[in-house]
């Protein structure tokens, strides 16, 4: 088991006089109750709203007119529930296949897979529906929702404990209060889905062979970091304590404490096992300043800001703080947003969105643009126009240049060229749409800067 990571707390002014900034921008608005964005593999974003449709942002930034998917007839969206989540096969470009997590009308969790409309790309099929896993929900509250495949290929569901004041984290004869883990490419057992033989209770009488982690509250968002193999889940706390948790994919089978304990700290230890053999939170946070429930983000790795590389981000739907954790659990909280989040996004290009449940959709952004610094000390770059609207020369002194990219603010490729060796390269812009770019510009020494260009 892990060691126990207590919270240490910190003068918060003092701590970020050596922190990063970081700021939010509008994306794009006009949702009915977001809780959602994923992508598909290509520069689409799915936006999931609660009501039960799942709607199309082009790259572009145009929203298309019919949903992708409306299954707002079979969920019940009363309290916490409605359509909670979704998540793309690893293979879905040659499959089609996606999944959802939603409450039926009856209010109980139905994970269901559904295939895309073989004649349109943006349009799924609703008669599609394949039932894969359902269990009962005693109440409105406390239902989970997240659903994402892991580096491992199976599909991880996170599980709340089913509220009604019923602490469930710890009953491994229950699928509540759970991260549950499944195969949707086999079938066993009279399932629609088989399970991964190295979940960690298989042929456990006493346990439920879905099961991967126990001992949670409400982990109403988790995500995958591929880069380091790790799962963080953000678990709602109760009357104090709002907690983040990492391990690592291979970690199978850990005990997160609830309702023992409350983060770090005693909540009610009656009939629970000792101390060793929970799993504490690598970060945690107090009900101060009108926090109440933690909403879990992504470890940023896109590339356009430097300085908050690494960083796990996330919000507080209460109080609207937006916060991060470093690898080593250092917590910043960087204070009210403003916004009721209730998720963050990846693009295809790992930049981040935060989701307000008001309906609008807003991307992260750090203070730092990538390698600016260090390319800026060894060399001269200068790009003129700018503001441009017809052609932009990029020239270099004490190098030549090798590549130079344009990306929309979105983070996707709008324009490159490669392979130029030159010390001077003029590039039309006529052709993109008004507004901020960003243009990554690499020498042939290996060297990168991005400089911020305005289209006109």
């Amino acid at each position: 088991m892990k060691n126990l990571l207590r919270f240490i707390p910190f003068l918060l002014f003092s701590f970020l006089l050596n922190a990063q900034d970081i700021s939010i921008e509008f994306f794009k608005g006009g949702f009915d109750s977001p809780l959602s964005l994923q992508h598909a593999g290509d520069d689409r974003l799915f936006i999931v709203e609660k009501g039960g449709k799942i709607k199309i942002v082009q790259a572009d930034g145009t929203v298309n007119t019919t949903p992708f998917l409306d299954i707002s007839g079979i969920i019940s969206t009363n309290g916490e529930r409605g359509l909670l989540g979704l998540a793309f096969h690893p293979d879905y470009s040659n499959n089609g296949y996606f999944y959802v997590n939603y409450t039926n009308t009856s209010g109980n969790t139905q994970i269901s897979r559904f295939s895309i409309d073989s004649s349109n790309p943006d349009l799924a099929d609703p008669s599609s529906e394949l039932f894969l896993l359902g269990y009962n929900q005693p109440a409105s509250n406390h239902n989970g929702g997240n659903l994402a495949f892991g580096p491992d290929g199976y599909l991880y569901i996170a599980s709340g404990d089913g509220g009604a004041n019923a602490d469930r984290g710890q009953d491994l004869n229950t699928l509540l209060g759970k991260i549950l883990r499944i195969d949707v490419d086999t079938q066993s057992g009279g399932n629609n889905y088989g399970i991964p033989p190295d979940n960690p209770f298989v042929g456990d009488p006493n346990a439920l062979d879905e099961i991967w982690a126990y001992g949670l509250r409400n982990p109403w968002r988790f995500s995958f970091d591929f880069t380091e193999n790790n799962i963080w889940i953000a678990d709602v706390g109760q009357t104090n304590i709002e907690e983040i948790n990492r391990a690592g994919t291979n970690e199978a089978g850990l005990n997160y404490g609830w309702r023992c304990y409350e983060g770090s700290q005693t909540f009610n230890t009656q009939g629970c096992p000792p101390m060793s053999e929970f799993t504490f939170p690598i970060a945690e946070y107090t009900h101060t300043n009108g926090n109440c429930s933690i909403t879990g983000g992504y470890v940023y790795r896109g590339s356009v800001y430097s300085d908050i590389a690494e960083l796990y981000f996330f919000a507080d739907f209460c109080s609207g703080m937006i916060g991060t954790v470093d690898s080593s659990g250092n917590l910043v909280d960087y204070g009210d947003f403003s916004g009721s989040w209730v998720s963050f996004g990846e693009d295809i290009n790992k930049e981040l969105y935060i989701i307000s449940l008001g309906g609008s959709i807003f991307k992260i952004k750090g203070d730092v643009i990538a390698n600016s610094e260090d390319f800026a000390l060894e060399n001269t770059l200068t790009m003129l126009p700018n503001p441009a609207s017809g052609n932009v020369t990029f020239s270099l002194k004490k190098d030549t240049l090798q590549t130079i990219q344009l990306f929309d603010v979105r983070g996707s490729l709008v324009a490159s060229e490669d392979n130029i060796y030159s010390e001077n390269k003029a590039i039309t812009v006529s052709n993109l749409n008004p507004g901020i770019y960003f243009a990554k510009i690499t020498s042939s020494r290996g060297n990168a800067i991005v400089k911020k260009l305005i289209v006109q």
